[in-house]
């Protein structure tokens, strides 16, 4: 099973990037969204892999993160979505809109992907509206910025191949939302809401607020009973 490769990037496409690890060049196929965040041609990425093994096929998925993987196998885990689709839901939306769209039952966000109809859009909230949550729960801990480790890139310096520093990381704003809704919803199942009540209203409370603490105040307001 490849779980993940670091290498150079050869080339990218519409749909995939060439990286060159150790010399053999390996095909991954990647949404737009994950191709806008690699680095140029020579430059050094990392991608998280998902690989699909069928009778006549096999083939590689990257994504920035295993929290993005981990959503790529739920979607696929839902009847009539496969990879190819998985990419276009993941991709059009983003993993933490995609999460916020499952926890609200928001359809409407599924089906703005490209290819996906009414009922499959339908189908995809239904069928992860309570495995979602669980995924959420983990968000923080698996949404982690790859430039932290990625290897410094070498290039030919007067007296041969030196190492480069690595550009420094980007702001880490989308990992704090992350973590903040994960630890959020941690919370919330601890003081015993349902994991699906507490997903929905951390999600719904994002709009507001975006640290953990305002998170949870928020998220208990949105559940407080209404008389």
């Amino acid at each position: 099973m490849i779980g993940k490769l670091t290498g150079r990037v050869d080339y990218r496409a519409s749909d995939h990037v060439l990286l060159d690890v150790g010399g053999v060049g390996y095909v991954v196929h990647c949404s737009e969204r994950t191709l806008a965040n690699l680095p140029n041609a020579g430059q050094v990425a990392s991608l998280y892999t998902e690989l699909l093994v069928r009778e006549d096929l096999l083939q590689l998925f990257g994504f920035l993160t295993p929290y993005d993987r981990e959503w790529h196998r739920l979607l696929v885990s839902v009847q009539g979505v496969g990879a190819k689709a998985a990419m276009a839901i993941s991709g059009a939306l983003g993993t933490e809109a995609l999460a916020r769209a499952i926890a609200i039952g928001d359809w409407g966000a599924v089906k703005a992907a490209p290819g996906v109809g009414p009922k499959l859009a339908q189908r995809v909230v239904n069928e992860l509206k309570d495995k979602g949550p669980a995924l959420m729960a983990m968000g923080g801990s698996l949404a982690r910025d790859l430039t932290q480790n990625a290897p410094a890139p070498v290039v030919d310096g007067p007296q041969g191949p030196v190492s480069t520093p690595a550009a420094p990381p980007p702001p880490a704003t989308a990992q704090a939302d992350a973590q903040s809704q994960a630890e959020a919803i941690s919370a919330l199942t601890n003081l015993g809401y349902g994991p699906s009540d507490a997903a929905s209203a951390v999600a719904r409370a994002a709009d507001e607020a975006d640290t953990t603490p305002a998170l949870i105040r928020a998220a208990l307001r949105l559940l407080a009973p209404k008389d």
